[in-house]
């Protein structure tokens, strides 16, 4: 027998083990087990773990050679790792190597080994078991001679040798354990790891998007509760949260309507309180018996019996506890269903003591930081979780303390560089340059019965630069309703059709698209240009006619709806794509309409248009991916619409201006919140406002149209009343866009109070489009919010789209304005576009720094914010 290495014990054993069985197990089924990223934990147990492990954490280390497939992790107990078994596979194929050759075999699993250790942060001389198994065990004086170049004698302590069946093929196996430094868990971590979360409390958590250790970083207060001061109950004061140390002096127990209970307490100083639950368990009522000691948090309010607290948080506290008072000011997270707010104090607190260390966690330079009076990211998280007593709370409660506006920057930059790559990425294409002499726009300008208005000349100059490039234009054009986008987006197409291109305008209604059609048209026509419609109506043999003329190029601009991006709809040679309202389609539709004129390297230019003015701010932030122009100025004639806001009381009178309206010819939308009567809003349907007003107005031909009416029932009444064959229309906001009906002058807005101001101002937008005087009544409910008098005050004071829209990013933040949740944008988590303003000039200025001279880092910078999901403005 062969002499064994120094402290290494003999063991046999001739059966197969519970290892080789899995060993066996992976064998048959080919498909190795889905691991997660390098150095990230994914279960808390492992059949390789050991007999009794401590948080037990499975490692991925497939930074290993490939082909070691399953065999490439390791099970991390405290600073212990154990690797699973390697055999003798060839990382290039994954075949066993040296079939019959031991010695072979051995230097093959010794190398793996040595792969795995590395790959999980560790290394060959941490080792402090080994165990091999061998098929025959006279081959050990083979295994012992190669083990010598791996480890140095003695041997690791409590090592093995076993005689084992072994995979077909293998006639040598080793494991080990190794003593390692603890893994850093970076952001990416998965929740598995903290005590207390178990599946059902991670299926909780990643309900709330919360599934990483970064989500919990990120997950700010809504805010903070000073428990590190006692107040005496005479200084008390009605709405100031404060903490009291009392003592129960009565009990009373009421049924008589719901269930209550009053504890009256009193202090040192004699003052008294009442605390008062209105739920509460058999449990609780014991605690308060007289005499008990209390430590109570809450907000003080006027009751009957002077100054009381409505479910209070307490401590029951023993005859001789002083428990100490925090030195932090407790956090209120917001709420996660399921999870108590204990909890989640808890598991915050525990992922703020595995934050890195600021050399590993911080990504920005820290001189730039510096020049902005910011912290670093550990330091501001710390101080967002953990305030100090003598933290500024005013500014922590309007997020605008240097730890909060540190995080928003950060995020504010990730998104700008995401949205800054793409448009890198996409001008690495090629699209096809438009700069012919334009004869074809210079005739549709001498044809129009009116002149181009300076702000329209100027947006066009900047779209015939753009289109005269060869790398791909991807411009917003931005103005108000009837400020004469269309005719801008006419000029661009003919500058497309004179190189022999063609040209796709797409519209988010059947309305609004036939609407573009007529007026193509008439401009088009004639001069020569050949015009096909597309959308879900045109069927059967038309259908395929329009295709065809596409296909072929005789179709030179094809104006539709959604029907455009159709896999079937092919194009001979797209160089425009324009879309109109572009964040009422969704992403995959609008890349769908530019794929259609994809080829090779080559992409089409690309116009976007909205009839929603975009704040600066939001401009500068979630459109950094394309260039933006303003159409800020209305033709010459049209008559500023005048607008009052209205209580629901004069509701009569109002009907008899309808009356008088409608005599004289005129026609009137009137607008509802909702289509049926519901519990939760008092606001009136448009069901029973519309057989009110037939009722209250005979002679009055009155229409109702609403989102859940057919398609072509809603098209058919719209018509009728673009026909004048309906004088009064009662409608919900699906009229929001797309109506142009010179002939109506009144608009009627019902609980005008419920609507954000860009959405009163679209649907304004419907009235004024002639030349007669048009009126806007805002329709009110009493009593108003702080919020609705303020969106009705600025409706009535200004028509102008883009103070309106600035307002409305004031009083709303920017995830409800211009569809955003519609364009595949992520809502911020911290950031807020009107507070965090003024960090928008450095953060761009860091962002174009980042891209040029540290692009790597940049996308670390996303990664941490973003991931890797495409973020898209208009793609």
């Amino acid at each position: 027998m062969n002499q064994m290495p120094p402290g290494m014990a003999r063991r046999y054993r001739l059966h197969r083990m519970r290892r080789i069985r899995a060993v066996s197990r992976w064998e048959t089924d080919p498909t190795p087990p889905t691991l997660p990223p390098p150095g990230t934990i994914t279960a808390l147990f492992s059949p390789n773990a050991p007999e009794r492990p401590m948080s037990r954490q499975i490692i991925n280390t497939e930074k290993a050679p490939a082909a070691i497939g399953p065999y490439s992790q390791a099970v991390r107990a405290g600073n212990t790792v154990y690797f699973s078994g390697q055999i003798p596979l060839d990382p290039a194929t994954g075949d066993i190597v040296g079939v019959g050759d031991v010695e072979a075999q051995a230097r093959r699993a010794f190398d793996n080994l040595k792969a795995v250790a590395e790959a999980a942060g560790g290394s060959l001389d941490k080792v402090v078991r080994l165990g091999l198994y061998l098929t025959d065990l006279a081959e050990f004086a083979k295994v012992n001679a190669v083990m010598q170049d791996y480890f140095q004698a003695p041997f690791p302590a409590r090592s093995t040798i076993e005689v084992s069946g072994l995979p077909k093929g293998a006639n040598f196996e080793v494991d080990a354990a190794a003593v390692t430094p603890a893994l850093a868990p970076s952001g990416e971590t998965s929740l598995a790891m903290l005590a207390g979360v178990g599946p059902a409390v991670a299926a909780k958590l990643q309900a709330r998007g919360l599934a990483t250790l970064q989500d919990l970083w990120l997950h700010l207060p809504l805010r903070y509760e000073d428990r590190t001061r006692l107040t005496r109950i005479e200084d008390l004061r009605n709405g100031i949260p404060a903490q009291v140390e009392v003592r129960v002096i009565a009990v009373e127990r009421g049924m008589r309507y719901r269930p209550m209970l009053k504890v009256a307490v009193e202090d040192e100083g004699q003052g008294t309180l009442v605390l008062r639950f209105f739920h509460f368990r058999q449990q609780q009522v014991g605690q308060f018996a007289v005499g008990n000691r209390l430590r109570c948090f809450g907000t003080p309010k006027p009751g009957h019996l002077g100054l009381e607290i409505v479910h209070p948080s307490y401590q029951v506290l023993g005859r001789n506890d002083d428990p100490d008072l925090g030195d932090r000011l407790d956090p209120v997270y917001p709420t996660v269903e399921g999870v108590g707010p204990m909890t989640m104090r808890k598991l915050i607190g525990q992922a703020l003591d595995r934050l890195p260390e600021e050399s590993t966690l911080e990504l920005l330079p820290t001189g730039w930081l510096d020049g902005l009076g910011l912290p670093s990211l550990r330091s501001a998280l710390l101080t967002v979780h953990q305030p100090p007593p003598d933290a500024d709370l005013a500014a922590l409660a309007a997020g605008t303390h240097p730890a909060q506006r540190r995080l928003a920057m950060e995020e504010l930059l990730a998104h700008h560089l995401s949205l800054r790559r793409q448009r890198i990425a996409l001008q690495a294409h090629h699209a096809p340059p438009l700069a012919g002499p334009g004869k074809l726009a210079k005739a549709l300008l001498k044809q129009l019965p009116f002149a181009l208005t300076g702000a329209q000349a100027r947006v066009f100059k900047q779209i015939r630069e753009d289109l005269a490039r060869p790398s791909p234009m991807l411009r917003l054009v931005q103005g108000d309703v009837g400020s004469g986008k269309t005719v801008v987006a006419a000029l661009a197409a003919m500058l497309a059709v004179e190189q022999g291109k063609q040209v796709a305008l797409a519209a988010p209604t059947e309305l609004l698209a036939e609407q573009h059609l007529n007026n193509l048209r008439g401009w088009l026509e004639p001069l020569g240009v050949r015009i096909a419609w597309l959308a879900g109506k045109v069927t059967g043999k038309a259908r395929a006619k329009v295709m065809e003329q596409v296909a072929n190029g005789e179709a030179q601009v094809v104006v539709g709806t959604h029907a455009l991006m159709q896999e079937a709809v092919v194009f001979q040679d797209l160089a425009l794509a324009i879309v109109d309202e572009q964040h009422r389609f969704g992403v995959h539709q609008r890349l769908a309409l530019r794929d259609k004129g994809k080829g090779g390297n080559n992409v089409p230019h690309q116009l976007v248009m909205t009839a929603t003015p975009i704040p600066r701010t939001l401009a500068m932030s979630e459109y950094a991916d394309l260039d933006v122009s303003a159409i800020d100025e209305l033709p010459p004639g049209r008559t500023p619409v005048q607008t009052v806001a209205l209580n629901n009381d004069r509701r009569p009178e109002l009907i008899e201006r309808i009356a008088l309206a409608c005599q004289e010819g005129r026609q009137v939308y009137w607008v509802c919140t909702l289509i049926e009567e519901s519990e939760e809003l008092d606001a009136t349907p448009a069901q029973a406002t519309y057989e009110s007003l037939q009722a209250l107005l005979p002679g009055v031909r009155v229409g109702l149209v609403h989102g859940r009416l057919k398609a072509a029932e809603k098209l058919a009444t719209m018509v009728a009343f673009k026909a004048g064959d309906i004088d009064l229309l009662v409608a919900t906001t699906v009229i929001e866009v797309g109506v142009d009906v010179p002939n109506a002058s009144l608009m009627v807005i019902e609980n005008a109070e419920r609507l954000g101001l860009a959405q009163l101002h679209q649907l304004r937008g419907r009235v004024g489009r002639g030349s007669a005087v048009s009126r806007c009544v805002l329709l009110y409910q009493a009593p108003l919010s702080q919020m609705a008098r303020e969106r009705l005050q600025t409706m009535r004071e200004t028509n102008d789209g883009f103070v309106i829209a600035e307002k409305d990013l004031e009083l709303r933040g920017p995830g409800e304005l211009l569809g955003t949740r519609q364009t595949g944008l992520a809502g911020f988590r911290i950031a807020d576009l009107a507070r965090d303003a003024g960090l928008l000039p450095g953060v761009h200025e860091l962002a174009e720094r980042l891209l040029a001279q540290q692009p790597a880092l940049a996308d670390r910078v996303v990664q941490r914010w973003i991931g890797t999901a495409v973020r898209y403005a208009s793609a």
